[in-house]
């Protein structure tokens, strides 16, 4: 009898690592895929970007300073391969894109034309898309590192060596009070 019920606990203990275990392997894929996700938007903004620049370039031949800085910027997103690199520089690309469209405020014909505005459109619609991604991304972060730090799914996670991940924030010049003026 005795037997028994200790076969019972072992297959009960056993089922509960298995169930932990499955648990944060797929929270593991889960935060792979919405990086996954992010990357891909991040592509889409880097592919539109060129077509962006070509066509405000006609209109505004001399603001050459405005170009420059967005192609640095969308050089060192290209160029960045962990998330925290690619959170800053796509920060950072983000805010020289405000500065291209203050740019286009200066000159009415470019904002009426058909293609910058199809392009905005379709740069702001992926804008969007990375920040839902971004957003999805920490909840899927937010689970994995409460999984890994509560028991006892904190015992399975230290023997697979899981460690926190980072989420994705915000730059502290990002969270600046934003100063309307008219």
């Amino acid at each position: 009898m005795i037997g028994w019920i200790i076969l019972v606990v072992v297959v009960v203990i056993l089922l509960i690592v298995w169930a932990i275990y499955n648990g944060l392997v797929r929270l593991k894929n889960q935060i792979e895929n919405a990086w996954a996700q992010i990357d891909v938007q991040l592509k889409r903004r880097n592919d539109l970007i060129p077509n962006l620049i070509e066509t405000v370039k006609g209109y505004a031949k001399h603001e050459k300073t405005v170009f420059e800085e967005i192609t640095k910027a969308r050089t060192a997103m290209m160029s960045a391969n962990t998330p925290a690199q690619k959170a800053k520089a796509s920060n950072a690309l983000s805010n020289t894109l405000k500065s291209l469209f203050a740019v286009a405020e200066n000159y009415p014909t470019l904002k009426a034309n058909e293609n910058f505005m199809q392009l905005q459109e379709e740069l702001s619609g992926t804008e969007n898309k990375i920040a839902y991604s971004r957003q999805n991304y920490n909840d899927m972060v937010m689970l994995f590192n409460m999984r890994i730090q509560m028991f006892p799914s904190n015992m399975v996670a230290s023997m697979m060596s899981y460690t926190k991940k980072d989420m994705f924030k915000a730059e502290e010049s990002e969270k600046a009070n934003v100063k309307v003026q008219f």
